[in-house]
């Protein structure tokens, strides 16, 4: 695996701050994004800020501000979060920025010039708080739409330019059809299948609001701004600097990540809307699911007694982010307790990976005046940490997070049992130098493994092991057959402090 690997995930609306919710999606996404590079691609990771449409102008407004100001501000707190929790983009894009402004008016000049968009007068209820049209089956008992029940839904008539998204239906079908993994999970696939199946070819939807001043101007028609959802769709294009030839270096997005609410749009409307300007579509959208809290889906209310902030000042940026991959699935819901955080933080990084990495560099330490031996490389617990990492590789090339980190665990609890084993100090006091050598060289292979399969979840942490291996450069330079053959041989340890220490401030 080598080449270039292009990866986005959604932009966060620029209504609040920044909540486990957004961090669950970036950190999934990040680990993503480091395992290509540990595999040897040229990674772009893209995320960003959405920060245009009418919620954002009222939000702004009721907070007496400048709406330009409001999302400045609200950026300012995305990317200090993203930078606590280490998240490796190489790009902020911002539907506010020029390179924004002028992608979205190409391509839906392009659109328009090839025959797909009309004029009409569009009337249908609105919520503010999905900044869509809802159809009356969409909503509940009481009218109202059952993801923002408190706000007020409204009858809308406006004059609109449509896009002609049914003459799309055919080939969006035959998209499904030919690249069943276009959409994962494939529960997901087949939702999106049966939306377009039931489109006409005669189906329209409104791509622009006349009523809205805080958007980007409609291409020659300034009376018009350019309907959120799709200005907002565009972002992945924009951030290659398409419509500059330049953007052939990285388009198609090989992954879109995005959550369960919004997959419909990535999947089948923005699709339609690149089909519809003559440009290639995305090679898969990748649809994780929800972290609940109590069983319910994470809220702005569930962040108050579950903020980043809480769990940073407690934990730590690594230890949340083993604990989000591990726990939550990355193809369905999960949830998020203080409980369970508790127990895989004792279990499985002070007892499990700490333990292990103390262990193994104090008996080096100690038994062989801190140079890692070469030994026998066909131990057991070599034969055993191959085979966990071809089955840690198969997991993460098929995006299954949560199965690689189960992998990597599989070769911490192996070589905690190796340990018990071989007994070190056993063989120390005995004078068996040769099985010590063995033991001990095969016990900073696994750990080097380990590290380099965590890297991905957890960069601050394994780095400081890597370092304390002897091993040189960093696990972000590091290799792919670095796992499969760790360069331990001769490396001179160190000691390092406790990974996880279990005397972690308690709220």
């Amino acid at each position: 695996m080598s080449g270039s690997f292009y990866l986005t995930t959604a932009i966060d609306y620029s209504n609040g701050e920044p909540h486990l919710g957004h961090a669950y999606e970036k950190i999934g996404a990040d680990c993503m994004a480091r395992y290509r590079r540990l595999r040897g691609d040229r990674v772009h990771f893209v995320i960003g800020m959405d920060e245009h449409g009418q919620k954002v102008a009222q939000s702004a407004e009721a907070a007496g501000a400048d709406p330009q100001a409001w999302v400045d501000d609200i950026a300012a707190k995305f990317q200090e979060a993203w930078h606590a929790l280490a998240i490796s983009n190489t790009d902020f894009i911002r539907t506010t920025d020029e390179r924004h402004e002028i992608a979205v008016k190409e391509l839906f000049r392009r659109i328009q010039q090839a025959g797909y968009v009309t004029e009409g007068i569009y009337g249908g209820y609105y919520c503010v708080g999905c900044e869509a049209y809802k159809l009356e089956r969409d909503l509940d008992e009481q009218g109202q739409c059952p993801l923002h029940p408190t706000r007020q839904i409204s009858w809308v008539e406006e004059p609109n330019y449509f896009f002609q998204i049914g003459r799309f239906r055919t080939r969006l079908l035959q998209l499904y059809e030919s690249n069943p993994d276009f959409v994962q999970p494939r529960s997901k696939l087949n939702e999106v299948y049966n939306v377009v199946d039931e489109w006409t070819e005669d189906q329209t939807v409104s791509v622009s609001r006349s009523r809205v001043p805080w958007g980007i101007p409609w291409p020659d028609d300034p009376e018009h701004v350019v309907y959120v959802w799709f200005e907002a769709l565009i972002n992945y294009l924009s951030a290659t600097g398409f419509p500059d030839d330049r953007y052939r270096d990285m388009w198609p997005a090989d992954v879109h990540v995005i959550g369960p609410d919004i997959v419909r749009f990535h999947a089948a409307w923005w699709p339609a809307m690149l089909m519809a300007a003559g440009l290639e579509v995305p090679r898969q959208v990748w649809c994780h699911g929800w972290i609940n809290v109590q069983g319910a889906r994470f809220s702005k209310s569930a962040g108050v007694a579950v903020s980043l902030r809480s769990i940073l000042d407690r934990y730590g940026a690594d230890a949340l982010r083993y604990f989000v991959v591990r726990e939550v699935p990355w193809n369905s819901d999960g949830n998020f307790s203080w409980e369970r955080f508790e127990v895989r933080y004792t279990a499985e990084l002070a007892d499990g990976y700490g333990n292990l990495v103390s262990r193994v560099l104090a008996m080096i330490g100690r038994y062989l005046d801190g140079t890692v031996p070469a030994g026998r490389t066909d131990t057991p617990l070599d034969a055993a940490g191959l085979e966990i990492v071809a089955a840690y590789r198969d997991a993460m090339d098929g995006h299954l997070l949560h199965e690689g980190a189960e992998r990597a665990w599989r070769l911490v609890d192996r070589a905690n049992g190796f340990v018990e084993e071989s007994a070190p100090w056993s063989l120390a006091k005995e004078g068996r130098t040769d099985e010590l050598a063995d033991t001990l060289g095969a016990l900073a292979r696994a750990l080097a493994r380990i590290s380099l399969m965590l890297s991905p979840l957890m960069p601050g942490k394994t780095q400081e092991v890597w370092s304390g291996l002897g091993l040189p450069g960093s696990v972000e330079q590091a290799t792919w057959d670095l796992v499969e053959r760790p360069p331990t041989a001769n490396c001179t340890v160190s000691r390092i402090a406790p990974l996880f220490p279990k005397d972690t401030p308690k709220s």
